[in-house]
């Protein structure tokens, strides 16, 4: 099959999860391209991205100014130099009549940039998060790109961005799309109330690769320091500062623990300032990010993960988290809260821990009560590993992926471009406007 995966940045480090699908894909035979609207961050950049070459791979469409005129005198040399490389998709681009503001913003026309004169057929078209599934939408509707539109939503753009713009942002992709594939069943059920049909829905989950995280079981020996870890952005949705008011009450019966915070973001000086107001920074630390490899070995040198997800102030949440698939498939017992899709992989009792959200007293009891268990550490650890071995490691959903790619396209129908939706797309869609989509 051919394959092209539209996107926002790439490379992303911590979006391994679409990395994980491209190389999958590849892996199995199968031609992969990639569409991005920027170069992500190539200081720091998974191995995979070197060893399989997809930046070879990847198509870039001309960055957008932000300043308005800027963007237009950009557009009108643009237009000059390609007009008559391929006319017809740089006036369908522009065409004011039928995609209004969309046209006037001029972003159509710059995500076509790289289809000009080198129109593209495929059998999948897939895009991950909901504004890139609009994206597809337009540059199939102009005939830039052909194939099947399939579009993953994975957290912030089936919350915040439904505050943002309405809950009408995605009605014409919804009507028009060809299939969609929410990482759970909590963001199913969302898709049908937005008025999705269900018969295009497929609940496809986002997973790890379970050879790279190897297996050890905890044990706490008399006297031992306790290791917490967690490994988020420091962003509001992932609830760090929940987790460190709860360790500085645990730590008043509890002294002989230590707890580390590996990754960076906005919040980073406001989580510095709180720690040292608990007067407890000899015990919990702000380590910022790491490589993978480095991820790996702490995880590896801790007893417990903290994961206490919330549900931001602008709506943002999360969709099912990779630290802690990654953690229980090591055998960390994991603590997180009833969020989102994560009841999906942790069972209270059973895989893990849950609280509710915000709950700092329920967090701390949590965490006491698993350090007083510590004897019963190998069932969770055991149930953790098989949940993550049987629902989320990546070859088992790459295989499925391949599976319902293949169950997309009709036979006869390879390469040749899917039958359009009726109406135009509507000036709903804000490709214009939309915030950075980030899953972990």
């Amino acid at each position: 099959m051919k394959i092209a995966f539209i996107v926002e940045a790439f490379p992303v480090l911590s979006q391994t999860f679409v990395l994980n699908q491209i190389t999958g894909l590849i892996d199995r035979g199968h031609e992969v391209d990639i569409y991005a609207e920027f170069l992500g961050d190539t200081q720091k950049i998974h191995p995979d991205v070197v060893q399989y070459q997809l930046l070879e791979r990847t198509y870039y469409q001309p960055k957008v100014p932000t300043n308005k005129l800027k963007r237009v005198m950009q557009a009108l040399w643009l237009v000059v130099l390609y007009l008559f490389r391929d006319p017809i998709l740089v006036l369908r681009s522009l065409n004011l009549f039928k995609y209004g503001k969309q046209a006037a913003s001029l972003r159509i026309f710059y995500s076509a940039i790289p289809f000009l004169g080198n129109r593209r057929n495929y059998d999948i078209i897939q895009c991950h998060f909901g504004l890139l599934g609009i994206k597809g939408l337009f540059l199939k509707e102009i005939g830039a790109i052909n194939g099947k539109l399939i579009t993953a939503f994975h957290g912030v753009d089936i919350s915040q961005n439904l505050k943002l713009f309405g809950e009408t942002v995605y009605d014409d992709l919804l009507q028009t799309g060809d299939h969609f594939l929410p990482i759970s069943k909590h963001w199913q059920k969302r898709l049908i109330e937005l008025g999705c049909n269900p018969d295009k829905i497929t609940v496809h989950r986002m997973g790890i690769d379970c050879q790279r995280f190897t297996f050890l079981p905890r044990s706490l020996a008399p006297g031992e320091t306790v290791r917490l870890i967690s490994v988020a952005r420091l962003t509001e949705k992932k609830g760090i500062e929940f987790g460190i008011r709860a360790v500085a009450k645990v730590l008043q019966s509890h002294p002989n623990l230590e707890y580390v915070i590996v990754g960076d973001g906005e919040l980073r000086t406001e989580l510095t300032e709180l720690i040292a107001s608990l007067k407890i920074a000899d015990q919990v630390k702000l380590l910022g990010w790491r490589n993978q490899s480095e991820v790996v070995e702490l995880l590896h040198q801790s007893h417990i993960l903290l994961a206490p997800s919330v549900t931001a102030a602008d709506g943002n949440q999360e969709g099912i988290p990779v630290a802690l698939m990654e953690a229980m498939a090591m055998g960390l017992p994991v603590i997180t809260t009833y969020h989102s899709g994560i009841p999906e992989l942790v069972e209270d009792g059973i895989s893990g821990f849950l609280v509710p959200e915000r709950d700092v007293e329920a967090l701390a009891e949590k965490l006491s009560f698993v350090l007083q268990q510590s004897d019963r550490w190998v069932e969770i650890e055991q149930a953790g590993r098989s949940k993550v071995e049987q629902e989320f490691a990546i070859n088992l959903l790459n295989d499925r992926l391949v599976q319902l790619y293949q169950s997309f396209i009709q036979p006869g129908q390879r390469h040749l471009r899917a039958e359009k939706g009726n109406g135009k797309v509507s000036d709903r869609a804000p490709l214009d406007a939309h915030p950075t989509p980030m899953n972990s």
